[in-house]
């Protein structure tokens, strides 16, 4: 094999063979830590930033950065600034800073008289533990020095789910089994499991949540808790109006024999008791027809006086 070099006179950057020829980081992190390596202090950039810019993945990513930061590579680590804010710092080095051939910069001689020295720690002296914490029973109700003692409250126990926030994340699971880009841990289906109760509350199950969180699924799915999370939340049906019984009918009484009636007036009895006798009955619709014929008479005849009505 021959290897072609060229001459560089600005631009590059000079890297140790240890650190190119370390076969216990993957061809990956290797190229990643020489891309870092190359950068100018004060560069900022996560490994988010970095797969979205490269060809690689978040995934492969992340696991080279956990190789350099396994093999002493790389190392992030969160400063508290004096407003009480913190911010992440990164350190990246290219000579392992673990394991047999860690390389750490040498802390030099003390310098006594020089103004800004640092203080020299004594190896001779004694170490100082903290005193221990007298328990709670012996110091209640005592008063040392005119202060009162108080206890500290103990540790609060997590509670165990509750049978309704199980059934929950078992349905999640049980949903999701079929697909590898939602896949969920145990303590992921309980977070959501509230967000599925409202769904078995009314009345959806399987067959319901199967189409709203898996239909549309992209491509890739970076988190899937934040995904069905987003999805329980917003796809969840409105809840059903409530079924109102019909107004029941009021009932009446007949305002002549006091019979109920479901309308108010007289009943049917009374009101054919009221009613004329048949022959009245006749002649009314006699006189009516013969009106009718006389109008129909006088209309086809033209216009004129209504001699024949008259008559």
């Amino acid at each position: 094999m021959q290897i072609h070099r060229s001459r560089h006179t600005r631009g590059f950057t000079v890297l140790p063979n240890a650190l190119l020829q370390d076969r216990r980081l993957s061809y990956t992190a290797r190229g990643l830590l020489a891309d870092l390596l190359s950068r100018p202090d004060g560069w900022r950039e996560d490994g988010r930033h970095m797969a979205d810019t490269s060809s690689q993945g978040r995934l492969t990513v992340a696991k080279a950065l956990r190789e350099l930061a396994t093999f002493g590579y790389y190392r992030v680590e969160r400063v508290r600034r004096p407003d009480g804010t913190f911010v992440s710092e990164t350190h990246v080095y290219d000579s392992p800073q673990v394991g047999p051939g860690a390389v750490r910069p040498g802390s030099g001689r003390p310098a006594v008289g020089s103004r800004d020295a640092h203080p020299v720690k004594d190896r001779g002296k004694e170490p100082t533990l903290p005193a221990q914490r007298t328990p709670i029973g012996a110091v209640r109700g005592a008063n040392r020095g005119g202060r009162r003692e108080i206890p500290s409250p103990p540790l609060a126990q997590a509670k165990p789910p509750n049978a309704a926030s199980t059934e929950a994340a078992a349905l999640l699971h049980r949903v999701t089994a079929a697909e590898p880009r939602l896949r969920l841990g145990a303590a992921e289906a309980l977070t959501l499991a509230p967000l599925v109760t409202p769904w078995l509350e009314r009345g959806l199950g399987p067959r319901d949540l199967s189409p709203a969180l898996l239909g549309g699924l992209p491509e890739r799915v970076h988190s899937a808790s934040a995904f069905l999370r987003d999805r329980l939340t917003r796809k969840l049906p409105p809840a059903p109006e409530p079924i109102t019984a019909p107004p029941k009918p009021h009932s009446y009484e007949c305002a002549d024999c006091a019979r109920p009636i479901p309308y108010e007036g007289t009943c049917r009895t009374c009101a054919a008791a009221d009613a004329p006798p048949p022959e009245a009955v006749d002649e009314r619709a006699r006189t009516a027809a013969r009106g009718r014929a006389l109008v129909r008479a006088a209309l086809n005849s033209g216009p004129g006086p209504l001699t024949g009505a008259r008559a």
